[in-house]
């Protein structure tokens, strides 16, 4: 079973993660390593959190879910949780990454890296189109991080980016979502060379 680190914005999404924690104690498919609200005093410096974050949470999880609101792309906690999965460091390895786009993003668009995910996760789309310009992916998913449309540019790095619908109490679907990020992780090139946000935006 997989362990995975989920990143969100506590204030406004927390009831997300607590749906898809609710969902896991019942079908059993993942380990929750992630941070949670009261877990890392805000008394500490950035840096403190960021190293916190990096070298005990992340360190022991090999897939991050990203879970996508209207106000997560601002939140620099998230955007050092998504460049801290996307290296391999001393201490922590890097994880394959899951993108969730929530009901309060009202996003439509989906974006399908692994092999045969088409097929399992959108039996029933016929049209695909391919985006090759940031511009179109900042139209298609205006609230996703930077960091994230950096690696959806670059089809190495495997990002999938699904609904909150596609996923939502479909075991299988989120089992393939899991077990794809996590085989393909190793060889996922991702673009990092965005510096880290020093504030909320």
């Amino acid at each position: 079973m997989h362990r995975v680190f989920i990143s969100y914005h506590h204030d406004n999404d927390q009831k997300y993660k607590e749906e898809l924690l609710k969902f896991n104690e019942k079908e059993t498919l993942f380990i929750d390593g992630s941070v949670d609200t009261g877990d890392i005093s805000d008394e500490l410096t950035d840096e403190a959190i960021r190293v916190k974050i990096r070298d005990e949470y992340l360190r022991t999880t090999s897939i991050t879910i990203l879970l996508v609101g209207i106000e997560t792309k601002k939140r620099k906690h998230i955007d050092w949780e998504l460049a801290s999965s996307m290296i391999d460091g001393k201490i922590n390895k890097k994880s394959g990454i899951i993108v969730i786009t929530l009901p309060s993003t009202n996003c439509t668009y989906f974006t399908a890296t692994h092999d045969s995910e088409k097929e399992k996760i959108y039996p029933d789309v016929t049209n695909w189109t391919t985006i090759n310009s940031r511009s179109e992916y900042e139209k298609r998913y205006p609230y996703l991080p930077d960091r994230i449309i950096d690696n959806l540019l670059k089809s190495e790095a495997k990002i999938s980016v699904t609904n909150w619908d596609r996923i939502e109490g479909n075991k299988e679907k989120l089992l393939f979502l899991l077990d794809s990020a996590y085989n393909d992780r190793t060889s996922c090139v991702y673009d990092t060379h965005r510096p880290m946000k020093k504030r909320d935006s």
